[in-house]
């Protein structure tokens, strides 16, 4: 899952980064509202968390432009107002949740969760299935034949993202910028050695593989 990130304060962007990251997000972090609004409305992203001061353009106004061109990723405002006003202000601007600093993470992360969650059941797609292989996406859980599966966060990441395109070869970037925050480093065998560690996992076992290596182009999850 993919988060955008736009908060001009350096120290308080590093440390949600960082925090997203170990929660399996790849996370794209900007810190002014120029940047911030081309980046939300060029790009798809599960979730966006706003701040609601920043220079160039204000969060608010980037909210705006989000929903006046049909941008319906899910915004979990930051701001240090804390009036009831300000609040009600933010939510008719088109966020969808609002937090006060200083938070706590943890909160933090369970809204995004939450916010997440929403927006796909708001749109049927709480599960995803390919063949014999289904994913729960609000447990969290991955089952082939009925079997659980574990997986860490990143293989999680890298394998709703084939579910997503089943029979579609994804390219080594596509993969980079899906499930990691980096452009693609063509020296780079990050994604090799993922997919090694997820096929091992799914397909270990079962007489059927399914994540199958197209030479010179990428992967692709197919169920036959």
């Amino acid at each position: 899952m993919r988060v955008l990130l736009i908060e001009d304060d350096l120290k308080i962007a590093a440390f949600l980064q960082g925090g997203l990251k170990e929660a399996g997000f790849a996370v794209d972090a900007v810190y002014n509202g120029v940047e911030g609004e081309e980046m939300a409305l060029n790009s798809i992203y599960d979730a966006a968390v706003i701040d609601i001061m920043l220079p160039g353009r204000d969060g608010l106004s980037v909210i705006e432009s989000m929903r006046r061109q049909g941008v319906e990723t899910p915004v979990l405002i930051l701001s240090a107002k804390q009036s009831v006003d300000d609040r009600v202000r933010g939510l008719q601007k088109g966020g969808d949740d609002y937090m006060v600093k200083p938070f706590s993470f943890s909160e933090l992360l369970a809204r995004i969760q939450a916010l997440i969650r929403r927006d796909r059941t708001n749109v049927n797609s709480t599960k995803l299935q390919v063949g014999p292989l289904e994913m729960d996406l609000l447990r969290h859980e991955v089952r082939r034949e009925s079997r659980k599966i574990e997986l860490p966060a990143k293989e999680y990441a890298l394998l709703e993202y084939m579910m997503r395109n089943p029979g579609v070869v994804l390219s080594k970037t596509s993969i980079l910028e899906k499930v990691y925050d980096y452009a693609f480093d063509p020296q780079t065998n990050v994604v090799d050695v993922l997919v090694c560690r997820l096929r091992n996992t799914i397909d270990r076992d079962f007489d059927t593989k399914m994540i199958h290596t197209v030479r010179g182009m990428g992967y692709v999850l197919r169920s036959d």
